[in-house]
């Protein structure tokens, strides 16, 4: 799967990308200079995020009991997007610890191969019932491993 590209500021992925979800642009998504606004880049993290665990998690993830929540997303854009652009979001973890995880994801574009843009996002493990952090489920650990084909 492409993740890489001929801008050198694009820092090379440390792990393959094994997810990938089609983007569709739509016209309120592009501000007045043309390109994709940048908080729409936010919306499809988010979609490509909610695809993986879909897709990764075996029984599916059951969003009104879900056990980890969004601490920090930090976002580097590479490069403009324009609404005649295919693109897609990737997705893969890039580290594991007791109470979180890092996602990486990258927008490109599906025709060249050019990063536009990318997003880590650090997830925490969180207990509903007393507002606080907790260890990432087990379940979603093996899934996650299972997935990404590596130890995490």
């Amino acid at each position: 799967m492409a993740t890489s590209s001929s801008n050198p500021r694009v820092p090379v992925p440390e792990f393959p990308f094994r997810h990938k979800v089609p983007l569709q642009i739509r016209f309120n998504d592009i501000d007045l200079l043309g390109h994709l606004n940048n908080a729409v880049y936010i919306q499809f993290f988010d979609l490509g995020k909610s695809r993986y665990f879909q897709d990764v998690m075996p029984e599916g993830v059951d969003w009104k009991h879900i056990n980890i929540v969004v601490a920090n997303i930090n976002c580097d854009f590479f490069a403009p997007t324009y609404i005649t652009e295919p693109i897609a979001v990737v997705t893969t973890i890039t580290h594991m610890g007791e109470k979180s995880f890092t996602l990486e994801q990258r927008i490109i574009n599906t025709a060249t191969d050019e990063v536009k843009c990318i997003a880590r996002t650090i997830m925490v493990g969180f207990d509903i019932a007393t507002g606080k952090s907790a260890p990432i489920d087990h379940k979603w650990v093996e899934a996650l491993e299972a997935y990404e084909q590596r130890k995490l």
